[in-house]
Parts: structure tokens; sequence; C-alpha cells
């Protein structure tokens, strides 16, 4: 028995606290007395120790037969151990539960531990993970030191409008963008700036507009610091693809504001490479020509995108999205290039949408992961949870509430074959729209309850011109021209003819579009103020704004360089839809023209 007692206590010990040690309990799986004769375990009056093969544990070390599992102290052991001895059999019973009581608290302790290091790694690892991300990002100054529009007042739910300036950098300076590109002799040269949008996102997040300027628009840009050649560049006049070599985004950035007064709270910028990597993401876009296309060079024209598709229908990605984005001469010009970049964004968001991308957890991984390696962006948007808060800003918006289109344009003067510059009455118009977060499909969000205009509630009535103190600022000197010279005193001198003998002038401020400015602190009460000098002067109700200024204040603008009343607008000559190549998100049905050289 002494020789069974030693193999069976070697081969319990080796199993079962080997086991133990992992957190097994033997009795999670049915090794109770009754398992174990039904396993075809020898019973203890068989020759072996109790304790060799029982329930109860391994035998005692050095014991001979005394069974480690009966519980009971080694003084009042039975030494031996026979099934029919009743005390014994009492006594192993109660060991086995203590036993298994301690197993089953080991499992308890390793499961809490083994739970603890998988969510402690998980957290790690999406910690890591979004670290990751947020170090792919590169990210840049918002501004280049020539900012100064001002950021829209928040709406009565304390909501105010986004505006992101995209950028379509052409640089070389890789490998890969030169292999993309072409012109290797470029590599060393400073970017251009060859695409340049304005995403508006309006306040309440029902609507969106996208205005594109042509790359070779003639623009006055502001002074820029190049924080990279740690240069500064004055003031010029020149063609808006320039901006980016003469201080990165944020210079592009400042010339937008500068010429359109619409406050721009982030850039984003993408190379060749980026859009190709990008265009792989997300799958593509539908696009659809009305003829053969070949953009190849020609006698007259240098360079090409090399896109080549048959008529019709088709969706393009990678390589061949860059292609479509780049081309130019086969769609006519920068204006064409323009509405066929509308299509393909259009496109790229409908189908995101009709995938439900938005919430597909793994899709949106790999979207992120690539999108930030592809893009820079202004260091306020240089985040991961920023960046996806501003796709779900866009996700809502239904597809025929987003508007895309070209800046209104004229023949530059100086010349008139290559460039372009604003259509002054028209672009102003558009850009007054913008900072007055008005749609571009001229649709209501119903900001009155349904109630018609003659039924909303009625403010107070404004005060006596004579006790309103206003001050009259000259902001003639806009969009490259020299401010008027006088031209606050003039409208102070017909001002107090209307009986605001109040009326000063105050300090100038460049501003596109004329305006009158209440204290937002004011409330109602300033607003009916406001109202009563812009019906004196002939200036329409949109023009009354809330403000940060301290008193009601007149902003003789770019738009009033002449006479003691407003200008009234021709509505045709003032509308920047007309005539304008406009593309509704909901459009699936747009159609480049193919010009007739680059037809196959």
């Amino acid at each position: 028995m002494g020789k069974n007692s030693v193999r069976g206590e070697g081969t319990a010990r080796g199993r079962v606290e080997h086991a133990g040690e992992l957190g097994w309990d033997e009795s999670l799986y049915g090794n109770d007395t009754a398992g174990g004769a039904a396993q075809g375990r020898k019973p203890a009056g068989d020759g072996e120790s109790a304790g060799s093969g029982g329930p109860g544990g391994p035998a005692a070390p050095g014991g001979s037969g005394t069974s480690a599992g009966s519980g009971a102290p080694p003084a009042a052991s039975s030494g031996s151990g026979g099934a029919g001895d009743p005390a014994s059999g009492s006594g192993h019973r109660r060991g086995g539960s203590r036993r298994r009581g301690k197993r089953k608290h080991r499992v308890l302790r390793w499961t809490a531990i083994t739970l603890a290091v998988l969510i402690l790694g998980t957290a790690t690892a999406g910690y890591l993970y979004y670290q990751h991300l947020n170090n792919n990002i590169r990210k840049g100054d918002r501004s280049a030191g020539g900012s100064d529009a001002k950021k829209a007042a928040p709406n009565a739910q304390g909501q105010t409008p986004l505006n992101i300036l995209l950028i379509g950098s052409d640089s070389r300076k890789s490998d890969e963008n030169v292999a993309l590109g072409g012109a290797k002799d470029d590599r060393a040269g400073d970017p251009h700036a060859d695409v340049q949008m304005l995403l508006h996102v309006s306040a309440d997040r029902k609507n969106a507009s996208v205005v594109s300027i042509p790359r070779d628009t003639r623009v006055s840009m502001p002074p820029c610091k190049d924080p990279e050649k740690k240069k500064d560049y004055p003031a010029t006049n020149a063609i808006i693809n320039e901006a980016l070599g003469r201080g990165g985004a944020g210079c592009v950035l400042d010339t937008w504001e500068k010429l359109t007064g619409i406050y721009i709270d982030h850039w984003m910028m993408v190379d060749f490479a980026g859009v190709v990597a990008i265009s792989d993401a997300v799958g593509g876009a539908d696009v659809c020509v009305k003829q053969n296309i070949d953009d190849h060079p020609t006698k007259l024209q240098k360079g090409g995108s090399h896109l080549h598709l048959t008529a019709g229908n088709h969706t393009v990605k990678g390589e061949q999205a860059l292609q479509w984005l780049r081309t130019r001469h086969a769609f006519g010009s920068d204006i064409g290039r323009s509405q066929a970049q509308h299509m393909y964004m259009n496109s790229v968001i409908r189908n995101l949408k009709d995938q439900d991308a938005f919430s597909d957890t793994g899709r949106l991984m790999d979207i992120a992961e690539t999108a930030t390696k592809s893009l820079q962006v202004s260091s306020e948007l240089g985040t991961v949870k920023k960046l996806f808060d501003l796709g779900m800003e866009l996700k809502n918006i239904p597809m025929d509430r987003i508007n895309m289109l070209t800046m209104p344009r004229l023949p530059d003067p100086k010349d008139p074959n290559a460039h372009v510059v604003p259509d002054t009455a028209k672009a102003d118009a558009l850009w007054a729209m913008l900072r007055d977060d008005k749609p571009l499909d001229g649709k209501s969000d119903d900001k009155n309850d349904g109630k018609p205009a003659s039924e909303a509630p009625k403010g107070p009535a404004a005060e006596a011109a004579g006790s309103l103190a206003v001050s009259v600022v000259n902001g003639t000197g806009t969009n490259g021209r020299a401010p008027v010279k006088g031209r606050a005193s003039e409208v102070v001198s017909a001002l107090k003819a209307k009986g605001f003998t109040q009326a000063a002038t105050g300090s100038s401020n460049p501003t596109a579009t004329s305006e009158v400015d209440y204290p937002r602190a004011a409330g109602a009460q300033g607003k009916a103020n406001a109202e009563s000098v812009a019906a004196a002067l002939g200036l329409p109700p949109g023009a009354v704004k809330p403000s940060d200024v301290k008193a009601l204040t007149l902003v003789v603008g770019g738009d009033w360089r002449t006479g003691a009343s407003y200008p009234k607008q021709d509505a045709k000559a003032t509308d920047p839809l007309k005539d304008t190549e406009t593309v509704n998100g909901a459009d699936k049905g747009a159609c480049m023209e193919v010009y007739a050289p680059y037809r196959f």
C-alpha cells in the first residue's frame, strides 16, 4: 500500500497542484467523489490511498497512506485511510469541501486578474492606436499673420457657422508626388495651391455650401510670415495659387479672409499622393463624361492629366481619381475643372452615406488611418477626435442641402486670356450670403416656426433718432482698392440730415459689405435702433447685425463708395447664383462636357 500511496501521491500532486496554479478547479469539470468513480478511478479500498486519486487532493508528504485531503489534524488522522472508516470518510468529505472552496477562490482570483489584464491591455492598445493616429497628423498655424476677419455671432441657440478652407497642393517635394504629377524639375520650387475651396456649414448644421476660387484668380494678398523659411512677405497683388508659397496654408487662409471678409476656422491640405490614398480608402467616386476623353499634351497645351475614359458613367479611384481632379484642358478651363471636382466631392459624400460608413467602425478606422497620414491641417483641427467630430457634423446634412459653385469672375484686365478677377458685384453678394449664414439654395429653415412674417412677434420701437449715438466707420478699402478719403464724414452728414444728430466718425475698418452693428447685449432694443439707421440710409434689413461693438456702429463698406444713400442693387447684376456653375449634392445625373480636341 505504501508503494501505491507514493505512486498515487505523485500523480495527484503533479496534476492538481499544477492545475490549481493556473486557476483550474477540477470540481468544475465533474471531479467530485462520484465523478472520480465515474471516470474509472479505483476505490480507496483497492490498495490506494483515498487521497491518491480522490477529490480531496494529494496525499500528505511523507505519509504512509494518510490522505492530505482528509482535512483532519495529523494527530487525529487515521493511519488506515480505509474506505470503510467512518471517521476517515467524514473527514475526507469536509476536507474536500474546503479544498474546493480554496480552488474556487483561486479561479475567481485568476479570472479577475485575467479580465483586468485584458481590459487594461485593450484600453492601452486603444490609447496607443489613438496616439498613433494623432501622431500621423501634420499640423500648421491657422494664419500666417494676416487674419483680421471677425468670427460670426452665435445664433439664438448659441451656434456658429463652421468655415473650413480645403487646399490641394501641387508640391513635388517627394518621389511619390513627382511620379504622380510629373514636372520633376519643379521639385525644389515653391508649391502652388491649385485647388482652393471654402466649405461653409450652417450654424444649425442643416445645410452646407462649397465655393471654389479658380487657381488663376488675381487677388490682393496681405503680408504673410513663412514659419519654415523664417521669411516675411509684404502685401501684394498676384495670382491666388501663389499664396501657398508665401507662407504656407496660413497665407492662403489670410488671402481668402481679406477677399471675402469671412472668418475661416480651419484649413485642410492634401497633395497628389494624399488624394490617391484617400480616394482608395473611401472607395472612389462615380463620375460621368458625355464624350470619350483623353486629356493629353498637344502642340498648344503642354502637359495633361492623362485621364482616359469612354463616354458614360465610371467609378474612379486611386490614380485615376487624381487624374479626374487634375483634368483642366479637356474640361475647357479651370472653371470646368472646378465643376468636375464638385461632382467628385458630391459623389464621395453620397457613397459614404449610402454605405453607412459613418457608423461602420472598421471602415472608419481604415479611413482614419489613411486620412491622418494624408492630410495636413491647422493646429486647432489637429486631433483625431476633432476630425471625427467634423465628419459627424456633416453626415446628417441632406444631400439636397449641399450646394457647390465657383466664384463669379470676369477676365483679368492685365491678362484676359490667362487670368480672372472676382466679379465684384456678384462675388461680394456671395460672400455676404456666407457671412450671414444664408443657404445658397435659397430655402428657408423655418426660423419663424412656420408663421408668416406678418405674424412674427414684433420687438420694441426704435428710440428717437436724435438720442442715438452712431459711430460711422470708413471700410471702403477692400478688394485691392484704396479707401475713399472722407467717406465716413460724408455719411455722418447724411445721417445728421436725417435727424441722427449724435452721429460721429470712428476709426477705419475695411469691410467688403456695408453693415450696421449693434452691441449684442443691447438685445431687441439695440436691433430696433440699428434697423432705424439702416432704413434711413436705404440699407437692406440683412445689413443689421449683432456684434461685439460697444456702441451702435455703421460701417460704410466697399460696396458703398459714393453717395449719401446706399446704392440700390440690381437683383440680376448681383445674383451670385446666376450664370454660375452650381452643382447640387443630390444631382446624380451631372455629366461633364469634353472639349473637342480631347475627344477620341
